[in-house]
């Protein structure tokens, strides 16, 4: 059994996958977006998911992709932002290196733009990113062993953060 070198957390438009994949490169290993993973597993994408069959199947594809990632992926995990709401994905990541990527609430709705296929931001973007900020980040930082934040950051810079704390800590 393998186990992820680093797992991204944190709210949409943190860069968890922009990051994710550039860590994973400078890393030498292989990247894992859990999104990805379950859209290939469902047949189709995330926002079609919470369409068609409702955000407690998107949770329950979440929870099982996941758990699946943090038992044999080797890489570099990314979790979709929801992810940590899970108590039993919370309690599989205690034994992982948790980054948090922290954004700000400029930045995040300047990432995300108007919402476009985030079935979550339906209505007042930046009211609705406001909420799950409030709401997530407690639990992100709970789970952290390393925060880092990424406002007004190159995804470089903070990639180059991220990479020296991981050697610091080899």
């Amino acid at each position: 059994m393998s186990k992820p070198l680093a797992v991204l957390v944190g709210t949409m438009g943190a860069g968890k996958t922009t990051v994710g994949r550039l860590l994973a490169e400078a890393l030498g290993v292989p990247f894992l977006d859990s999104d990805h993973a379950v859209e290939a597993h469902a047949g189709k994408a995330v926002q079609d998911i919470f369409v068609d069959d409702g955000e407690a199947v998107f949770r329950r594809l979440e929870r099982e992709a996941v758990a699946a990632a943090l038992a044999g992926h080797d890489g570099v995990l990314a979790l979709g932002g929801g992810a940590v709401l899970d108590a039993e994905t919370r309690a599989l990541l205690a034994d992982h290196r948790v980054v948090f990527l922290r954004v700000g609430l400029s930045d995040a709705v300047k990432r995300v733009g108007l919402g476009a296929g985030r079935p979550l931001l339906m209505g007042n973007v930046r009211a609705r990113v406001k909420q799950l900020l409030d709401e997530r980040t407690p639990v992100y930082e709970g789970l952290a062993m390393i925060s880092v934040d990424t406002d007004g950051r190159s995804p470089q810079d903070v990639v180059a953060e991220i990479a020296g704390q991981i050697q610091e800590a080899s």
